[in-house]
């Protein structure tokens, strides 16, 4: 049994040491946990409320330290952390690998047609934009114009870069075309990340000292963590959008596919490996 909370817990920080991977693996877990999705306003604002009166130095009688950094991590999933604002639910980190395997699935399963190719790519930039919206920096904040930009660019260069490749894999074996949704991807990851942190480019990130006090600005230090960031995403994308394919051209191949005509959305769903390469 947890005894009483104490005072000098700093919720501002992960729970557990960020220094080792299982460290790492238990907060993501924590943060992407699909069920806080699921949670009622009325636990969102209980939890809400635990969290702003302790940082406040209120403590609700016999609270325990689980359920303060159970409140913390609820808090986190739903709430913005620069505004405070409570966030749009498909828009939350906790709703990221319910709709992100759904969206891959769909865009590895529907690749044969030019219709379902569009549709589904703009379906991907369009949930994109809305996750870039709803966790958009309160130090720098992204404008309307900004942000129409990115998503109408980052929409095109996709549609354009999967109808492209799609058509020229029409002379190529047929497991290539699975791959088309992944370069849409990583194009349009290429496009929206710069677009969307276009304001970061032009006049810096904050750059602080060992001891977190802030020196200034650096658009050097965005250019090259826009960068890292976009090799990430696309690092990130390769586990669930190029390992499939591969498996999935295996196993259709296979009687019982023939017989069951089990629907291969479903098992690319199956397969991705969304949620176990987050935690990286």
């Amino acid at each position: 049994m947890s005894e009483e909370v104490s005072r000098n817990i700093n919720i501002k920080e992960p729970r557990w040491d960020q220094g080792t991977f299982t460290g790492r693996a238990k907060h993501f877990f924590m943060v992407t946990d699909p069920r806080n999705v699921l949670l009622s306003s009325e636990t969102l604002e209980e939890a809400r409320v635990t969290v702003e009166n302790y940082r406040a130095g209120i403590m609700k009688p016999g609270l325990t330290e689980d359920e303060l950094w159970r409140a913390k991590y609820i808090y986190d999933s739903a709430f913005h952390p620069d505004t405070g604002e409570k966030m749009f639910v498909i828009g939350r980190m906790s709703a990221q690998v319910p709709m992100n395997m759904s969206i891959t699935g769909c865009m590895l399963t529907f690749y044969r047609t030019t219709p379902a190719v569009v549709f589904w790519q703009w379906v991907n930039q369009s949930f994109n934009a809305i996750v870039n919206y709803t966790n958009r920096s309160g130090d720098a904040p992204i404008t309307v114009n900004q942000l129409g930009a990115a998503y109408a660019s980052a929409t095109t260069g996709a549609v354009v870069t999967a109808l492209g490749l799609k058509s020229l894999a029409t002379r190529l074996p047929p497991i290539i075309s699975r791959f088309v949704p992944f370069a849409a991807v990583a194009a349009a990851n290429c496009i929206n990340i710069p677009f969307m942190r276009q304001r970061e480019l032009k006049y810096g990130i904050p750059v602080t000292d060992e001891n977190g006090n802030r020196l200034g600005e650096s658009p050097n230090a965005a250019r090259q963590a826009i960068v890292q960031v976009v090799v990430s995403r696309i690092g990130m994308a390769m586990p669930a959008m190029a390992i499939p394919p591969v498996i999935m051209n295996a196993l259709e191949k296979r009687a019982f596919m023939k017989v069951s005509k089990l629907h291969p959305c479903l098992l690319y769903c199956f397969v991705s490996t969304e949620w176990i390469y987050r935690t990286y």
